[in-house]
């Protein structure tokens, strides 16, 4: 008879398999259960033995999916039937990814688990497009934020002034005119430029570049997507941005707000 079995809560990155760290590769190859987000990528599903089951559990924004508390109780069931099981997640688990919850559950079945941390979608997203989210001259402070909580009014416990030398990054914005109204209303400037980065990492990958005055009227951007906002935008690549990304990536918007900053290097973009 099996003694119950342990859980590894394993983040897959933002995307790209490469971006996959080593220590998750190794525990995914020796999974004997895995129950995976709908985001993770056909490359990194391929790790997975054969003779690993399977389970999809659809967790992706605005689609209907496996209600949390029947993820944990999956985990804990298969734990105890001695598995090896992986609860394989997009990006990291305790970043927004529900991790916390999960853990929780687990211990409090008495089942051993795990941490594998993987790349979060922001630190991903902003090395594409070489955005630093800090920046000794331009941003001393990140925050990052859901545009999407267990809470319906979420948005209203922002803080009521964000630091102008500060970085923010939005994960699942949802409504950019509410989220454009919250910025604002915490001291963000109008100009303050901005991106929205869709599919980070991934072969279907879009930005946008514009300012939060402009945020509301943006195009409409497939999920997974985050928000970027603060000065360091301005630093953005903008000749990988206009080869890879067309013209949804360089708008005239952006070329408006750099345009102040005679030493920026976008200037050259136009």
């Amino acid at each position: 008879m099996k003694t119950s079995g342990k859980v590894f809560l394993v983040g897959a990155g933002p995307g790209d398999p490469e971006l996959l760290t080593l220590k998750a590769a190794k525990v995914l190859r020796s999974a004997e259960v895995v129950l995976h987000d709908e985001l993770v990528s056909a490359e990194i599903l391929r790790l997975i033995p054969h003779t690993a089951d399977l389970v999809n559990v659809v967790k992706r924004s605005g689609r209907p999916s496996t209600r949390q508390s029947d993820i944990n109780q999956l985990l804990v069931q298969y734990a105890l039937l001695g598995f090896r099981v992986v609860r394989l997640k997009g990006g990291d688990p305790f970043i927004f990814g529900r991790g916390g919850e999960e853990m929780e559950a687990l211990r409090q079945a008495g089942i051993e688990v795990e941490i594998v941390p993987g790349i979060t979608a922001a630190l991903g997203a902003a090395a594409v497009v070489q955005v630093p989210l800090t920046h000794r001259e331009l941003s001393s402070t990140l925050i990052l934020v859901t545009g999407s909580s267990k809470q319906s009014n979420h948005i209203t416990n922002w803080p009521d002034r964000l630091p102008s030398n500060a970085t923010v990054v939005v994960y699942m914005p949802g409504d950019l005119g509410l989220l454009q109204q919250r910025l604002l209303a915490s001291g963000v400037a109008p100009e303050a430029p901005c991106a929205i980065i869709s599919e980070a990492t991934s072969e279907s990958e879009k930005v946008h570049i514009t300012k939060v005055s402009d945020l509301a009227v943006s195009p409409s951007m497939a999920a997974p997507k985050l928000l970027v906002i603060g000065e360091v935008v301005r630093l953005a690549d903008p000749i990988r941005l206009r080869q890879h990304f067309g013209d949804l990536a360089f708008s005239q918007n952006f070329a408006d707000v750099s345009s102040s900053n005679t030493s920026n290097p976008l200037e050259s973009a136009e």
